[in-house]
């Protein structure tokens, strides 16, 4: 099992990632002082530690905070900023709420056009259902209810979109102080 007194020994932690501290048995490769791990291959970086692959952003949440909770989420939505000031602990569901992915024909998360009603159909997921936000007779009405919406049912793990990060730093601010 890891924990924390196992990666401060072998790691340093310097603005986001991990460096060698020591050569251990089974990490012969090592030189100390350089950045460990490498590109998992999806937009991580992971770390190998007694023969086993960690993310690199587990290890370093697991160094600030001396445990690994099942789901980390990346605040930014940036899988390769892996300051610990973006890492927080999620739920599976509060790490979903924060991602960015739009599968919606209409380019913004939850607004899909309702051809029945000629209408733009608004709906999220909050508290463990699907909440209809309403229908909008124009697309920039629905990202607006939308972006309200989600502050709302969301708060810190809302992602209001690149294009309101604005908004997004003064709600956590809000919601933190």
């Amino acid at each position: 099992m890891l924990t924390k007194e196992m990666v401060l020994e072998r790691f340093e932690y310097i603005d986001g990632a991990i460096y060698w501290k020591t050569k251990t048995k089974t990490a012969t490769r090592v030189t100390i002082g350089k950045r460990a791990g490498g590109d998992h291959g999806d937009g991580y970086r992971c770390v190998s530690i007694n023969n086993k692959r960690y993310l690199e952003h587990r290890v370093i949440f697991l160094m600030h905070h001396g445990y690994l909770p099942r789901f980390i989420d990346h605040i930014d939505c940036n899988k390769s900023n892996n300051k610990i000031e973006n890492l927080r602990e999620a739920s599976i569901f509060q790490n979903n709420q924060n991602n960015p992915n739009i599968r919606s024909a209409s380019g913004v998360k939850g607004v899909y056009f309702n051809k029945q009603r000629n209408k733009y159909h608004c709906q999220l997921w909050a508290n463990g259902k699907s909440e209809c936000v309403g229908y909008f007779e124009n697309l920039d009405e629905a990202k607006s209810a939308m972006l309200k919406a989600r502050a709302q049912f969301h708060k810190n793990f809302a992602n209001l979109g690149n294009t309101t990060r604005a908004i997004e730093a003064k709600l956590r601010e809000k919601n933190h102080g």
